[in-house]
């Protein structure tokens, strides 16, 4: 196996930038250390090292990773624990960024910014080696998903638990909306738009500007779908979540601000909301943020309610760490056939018509024009006048360069 080497900063030098060694083995770059793999890749770089404490790397982490193109992950945990076949070891190896796993907590330690050299499983920082772990390959990443594939009877048979105890504690707000409280949008007779930071939730927001355009439903951001409505132009109507991963512009924009709380009344994004000086509506469930959004939504009287970017699936909600995902079954079911969900939507349908057809396309198009007015007496005049134009032009020319 190679060896991995980490080079702190030379004092005086200029930022590095990643590069691969001539044997190809070898790559290097400035370390970025982060506990929290969503906040690190906002200040991630490419050609960067990205040194993250993640188990069970999952597929919005990993795009976002990705989206950042990093020169290599460092993860500090083991990128597959087994519990699960999760997705975002095998994405991070297909866009050819570098992943060496299970390198435990001393690697954390790495100063922000040193330059590093990555080159096989061993940390290395000014010849000394500080961690050491796996680089993951394609076989690596295939062997581990397809044991973790074994232990989903397990999580399953969690979820009917669950499933079961959620029914029993939330029975009142899912049949009768006990404990919706009131808020000052409107949904009474309107299509509702919820966003959840989930898997191409980006994409498919954007499939959906015409829909909302057309419909303007009421637009409700979901934590961190909140800043992708306002990214694609939008303009919020309301926030729902615990607030951990939505933006100050988001929470300041003048939106309603929904703080899902736990049913103890702890609420952890509540101080954060009131030090922007708003004042927020608390909505304690023991759901997920995305669940109470739509109870919300059904409750206060919504013709239809579209979902992008939400869990529905075992693996996406073992993804979020969820113990299972009954809140969002009950929910669904709660909700019925008011709920179009929308994930996924982009996938559906993608443009195949290239630039240069589209170019060859509006050429034909004026040439058709040109071709009907030259038919005519008005538009053999028309081109006889800017022939006529153009010589006058032509001719200009050619006596300021002859002068």
């Amino acid at each position: 196996m190679s060896v991995m080497k980490l080079i702190p900063r030379r004092s005086g030098s200029s930022r590095a930038r990643s590069h691969v060694a001539e044997n190809g083995s070898v790559t290097r770059g400035p370390a970025r250390v982060g506990t929290r793999t969503k906040d690190l890749t906002k200040r991630l770089a490419p050609g960067d090292v990205a040194v993250i404490d993640h188990v069970d790397i999952d597929r919005v982490a990993a795009d976002a990773l990705v989206a950042a193109r990093p020169a290599a992950v460092l993860n500090a945990a083991r990128s597959t624990s087994g519990r699960y076949p999760n997705a975002g070891p095998g994405i991070l190896l297909d866009a050819g960024i570098c992943l060496v796993d299970d390198l435990g907590p001393d690697v954390m330690q790495l100063p922000d910014g040193a330059d590093v050299e990555v080159d096989g499983g061993r940390v290395v920082v000014d010849g000394q080696t500080v961690a050491e772990g796996t680089r993951q390959t394609e076989e690596t990443v295939e062997e581990a998903v397809a044991a973790a594939r074994e232990g989903l009877s397990a999580e399953i048979e969690r979820f009917a638990e669950n499933t079961m105890t959620y029914l029993q504690r939330e029975r009142d707000l899912l049949l009768d909306g006990v404990g919706v409280p009131d808020v000052r949008t409107v949904f009474e007779g309107r299509h509702v738009l919820i966003v959840v930071r989930g898997y191409h939730y980006r994409e498919d927001l954007a499939i959906l500007r015409p829909y909302i355009v057309d419909n303007r439903p009421v637009l409700i951001g979901v934590d961190g779908g909140a800043d992708a409505i306002l990214d694609a132009g939008f303009k919020l109507d309301m926030i729902v979540g615990d607030m951990d991963s939505v933006s100050d512009a988001a929470l300041s924009s003048g939106a309603e601000i929904v703080v899902h709380a736990y049913r103890d009344g702890n609420a952890p994004g509540l101080e954060r909301v009131k030090a922007l000086g708003v004042d927020p509506v608390v909505f304690p469930a023991t759901g997920t943020s995305e669940d109470i959004a739509m109870l919300l939504a059904d409750d206060k009287g919504a013709e239809l309610i579209v979902a992008v970017g939400t869990h529905a699936t075992l693996v996406e909600f073992l993804d979020k760490g969820r113990a299972g995902m009954a809140s969002t079954f009950l929910t669904r079911l709660r909700v019925g056939g008011k709920l179009v969900d929308a994930k996924g939507v982009s996938r559906l349908y993608r443009t195949r018509i290239s630039n240069t057809q589209l170019a060859l396309l509006s050429l034909a198009g004026v040439a058709a024009v040109a071709a009907a007015l030259w038919s005519t007496n008005v538009g053999q005049t028309f081109f006889g006048i800017v022939a006529a134009r153009l010589d006058d032009i032509a001719s200009w020319i050619g006596r300021l360069l002859g002068g």
